[in-house]
């Protein structure tokens, strides 16, 4: 070839427009918190754009309305929780779990450390707050007929997601729902430090608390697999790398820099699913059975029309 061939085909290269990247809307279950860590931190270390993604990460004004939108087929992804996706299932939106972000519980039933319950036992005529009808009361009935103390022994107060708040000025005597990743250390930094009996110790199957939802009917598995593998890469550099990551994460927002979020970073660090694509088939088919028994669902569905694996290629 020619020199002036050579340049010729050079020029072509250069001006070459990159290919163009995918767009990808994931809907959050919430304002962004540590919780979301691999989602940001893929995106701040350019691992969605590797991919071949351009993500747009939406924080919902409505928590319940992520998994909706994404059966409705206006995101690609939703954030959600896998109690509600087996109800949402059985109520007949079109969802499916595709991936996790948090593969352990983080909801506990939440007392005043120095207050007078301490087992709960204690809790028969009692106060409890809750922020959400159907499984958190499936979930406090069940740690607390555990204990000797059925359902219509206590009061439950809907506090309307002031958990904490609640609990701290003695409106209950204790709250379902809470967070431990994240109330406890609220309550401790306001030095009323709080003391969780964790649900999955007191009779209740274990869980994942985030995970990412789609319909199964509209769903790119093309797309969906890369974010996940971006995901994977992201938890494993913040596994890695806590500090450095935990830095990258909270220079996203001025929010987010105080000593609360840095706390629940910390915390929250070893529970994002180090595996997002892989599925627990047995503890999906074991928490379906417990929300049958509870009489919350009619039936028992098979894991496979609530729950898929992708395999990345």
């Amino acid at each position: 070839m020619k020199l002036t061939s050579m340049i010729a085909a050079a020029s072509i290269c250069i001006a070459a427009p990159a290919l163009a990247e995918d767009k990808m809307t994931v809907l959050l279950d919430w304002f962004i918190n540590p919780d979301h860590g691999p989602i940001i931190v893929a995106e701040e270390l350019g691992y969605f754009e590797d991919a071949g993604l351009d993500v747009e990460i939406i924080a919902p004004a409505d928590p319940s309305d992520p998994p909706k939108l994404a059966a409705a087929g206006k995101a690609d992804l939703a954030i959600s929780y896998q109690p509600q996706l087996h109800l949402q299932v059985h109520e007949g939106l079109p969802l499916v779990r595709v991936g996790t972000l948090v593969a352990t519980p983080l909801n506990c039933l939440l007392v005043l450390e120095d207050g007078p319950i301490k087992t709960p036992a204690d809790l028969s005529g009692k106060k409890i707050g809750y922020s959400v009808a159907g499984v958190e009361e499936a979930l406090l009935g069940t740690v607390l007929k555990t204990h000797g103390v059925e359902l219509d022994e206590v009061e439950l107060v809907n506090v309307n997601w002031s958990l904490s708040p609640s609990l701290m000025s003695g409106q209950v005597d204790a709250v379902i729902g809470a967070y431990r990743n994240f109330e406890l250390n609220q309550m401790d930094i306001e030095e009323v430090p709080g003391k969780c009996f964790f649900v999955e110790e007191e009779g209740i199957p274990a869980y994942d608390e985030l995970i990412y939802v789609a319909n199964p009917e509209l769903m790119d598995t093309d797309k969906i697999e890369r974010f996940l593998v971006a995901t994977e890469k992201a938890t494993q550099y913040i596994v890695n790398h806590p500090d450095e990551s935990w830095t990258l994460f909270s220079q996203t927002s001025s929010e987010l820099q105080d000593e609360l979020n840095a706390r629940v970073w910390v915390d929250t660090l070893p529970r994002f699913a180090l595996r997002p694509m892989a599925l627990d088939e047995r503890r999906y088919a074991a928490f379906e059975t417990f929300l049958f028994e509870a009489g919350l669902i009619p039936s028992k569905n098979p894991v496979g029309e609530m729950a898929i694996a992708l395999e990345a290629e």
